[in-house]
């Protein structure tokens, strides 16, 4: 009897879910189907605030995502809900203010499941991917500086989660 391929799930957090987290998502989805992993590892996205439900990523989000090559177009916000806590193993925020939301409706035996984004780069030291929404195009540039790297160092842990997760007892 063939085993089933261990699973992971990943989901991103901002506040409104139309840039960061949108960004974070199409820029981790890319990386994890290019690595073949694409029937082992969710990915998805929510904003801590119901702010722009089923709107898609904002236009300048989507057109410097589209230059690096990530298409965003099919990704719509939604609110972060406190099942989300059961229903992926590692969720991720984009800054403190987002984490610290976050944390208020994580039930305490999900905690170990929330991290900010920013743990992951691997060549940038920052401790937030910055809100670039009330900014110029540098803002966007930055937030998928930081996205792609952290996305890299991302990879890896997850790939470390499912060679455990694929052992024998």
């Amino acid at each position: 009897m063939h085993k089933p391929a261990a699973t992971y799930s990943v989901l991103f957090v901002c506040m409104g879910n139309i840039c960061r987290s949108p960004t974070a998502h199409g820029v981790f989805r890319h990386k994890v189907a290019h690595s073949g992993l694409a029937d082992q590892v969710r990915v998805d996205s929510a904003g801590t605030h119901n702010y722009h439900p089923g709107k898609a990523p904002d236009e300048r989000t989507q057109r410097h995502a589209a230059q690096r090559g990530y298409d965003l177009s099919d990704l719509r916000a939604r609110q972060m809900l406190a099942t989300d806590f059961d229903q992926y193993d590692l969720i991720l925020a984009m800054d403190w203010d987002n984490l610290a939301l976050a944390q208020d409706l994580c039930p305490p035996e999900q905690a170990r499941k929330l991290r900010r984004m920013t743990e992951f780069c691997q060549q940038f030291e920052s401790p937030v991917v910055p809100d670039p929404y009330y900014g110029g195009a540098a803002g966007f540039e930055e937030v998928l500086d930081l996205v792609e790297d952290a996305c890299e160092g991302l990879l890896h842990h997850v790939r470390q989660q499912l060679q455990l997760r694929s052992q024998p007892l």
